[in-house]
């Protein structure tokens, strides 16, 4: 399992603010989800710049130490967890031989490569994964669940790669051709899912699912008081639009977080330390409450993006 965990992690490293993980199609009943599509990042203008820091950071690093080219062979990355199922990771792809040779080379060291089967695809059981995996270059801190109880993984979906924490969950991807049925319209208590026509990642979060968070700092503070997160980023002409939306416990905390948000933005603005581009970057942020939803947006320079979090 940790050469899959060491790919996943390079692809998570395109989202260092939010490194919880899906896409538009995910289940009703999922705590979080994250998709990354590095093949519309790479394609386009405004996320090249974004796609090259990933590929300098973190897939060169990859390639050298598991023989897998992200580069090359990943084109989309979709994960989400559901409650009492585990983990579910779908990575679609042009994978080689030599790719899948390693991947089955694993299953043998780790698992059992006498072959499962459903709806006539193979799949195969992953031993259990007693140790999360933690990448923190001091600037980043990434951790990615383990499969505590095993899994299972699953190449015989073409172009994709399948891995489960429940056997359950495989079954239904392969009947489903290695596609994940969504919540569908109107379905109540589904995650929020922000979408764009060339999104480059969207990730969501039920904070609620996640307890009772008792810190003192504001990011724990904001904790308590929401119960889903949602971010986005997509390209919108040269620059790279951000969105986030949350929604709060109650619509009076919408409108005290989008105080605390423009206070925040303000206090920033004096700060002699920041970037005049970055200043005004933030001082153009939309910031707008209704009812118990609090979203902001923002317009950026894709080169001030890779600055920041290049720091």
């Amino acid at each position: 399992m940790r050469v899959l965990k060491i790919l996943l992690v390079a692809v998570l490293l395109s989202v260092p603010m939010l490194a919880a993980a899906g896409s538009k199609d995910i289940p009703g009943a999922a705590d979080w989800y994250l998709h990354v599509d590095l093949q519309q990042m790479k394609s386009e203008e405004a996320g090249k710049p974004l796609y090259d820091w990933l590929r300098d950071e973190a897939l060169t690093e990859v390639k050298e130490e598991a023989g897998v080219d992200i580069d090359k062979e990943v084109h989309t990355v979709t994960a989400f967890s559901v409650t009492g199922e585990g983990p579910v990771v779908v990575i679609d792809g042009d994978f080689s031989t030599e790719t899948r040779d390693k991947i089955m080379a694993i299953i043998a060291a780790e698992g059992d490569i006498s072959p499962l089967k459903a709806s006539g695809r193979k799949y195969y059981r992953i031993g259990e994964d007693d140790e999360d995996l933690n990448y923190n270059d001091g600037n980043i801190n990434v951790t990615l669940d383990s499969f505590d109880d095993g899994g299972w993984i699953s190449l015989d979906v073409k172009n994709k790669i399948l891995i489960t924490g429940s056997e359950e969950r495989m079954k239904s991807l392969l009947a489903n051709k290695g596609r994940v049925p969504g919540p569908g319209k109107g379905n109540r208590g589904a995650l929020l899912v922000l979408t764009a026509e060339k999104a480059l990642l969207q990730a969501g979060m039920n904070t609620a699912s996640m307890g009772d968070d008792s810190g003192d700092d504001l990011d724990s503070k904001i904790l308590r008081n929401t119960e889903q997160v949602a971010f986005l980023l997509a390209v919108v002409r040269d620059k790279l639009a951000i969105e986030a939306e949350l929604i709060t416990t109650e619509p009076d905390m919408a409108e005290s977080l989008a105080s605390v948000a423009r206070g925040l933005i303000s206090l920033v603005s004096f700060d002699d330390s920041m970037d005049a581009e970055a200043v005004a970057v933030l001082q153009s942020t939309k910031i707008e409450a209704k009812g118990n939803s609090l979203s902001l947006s923002l317009a950026v320079d894709p080169n001030l993006v890779v600055r920041t979090i290049g720091n």
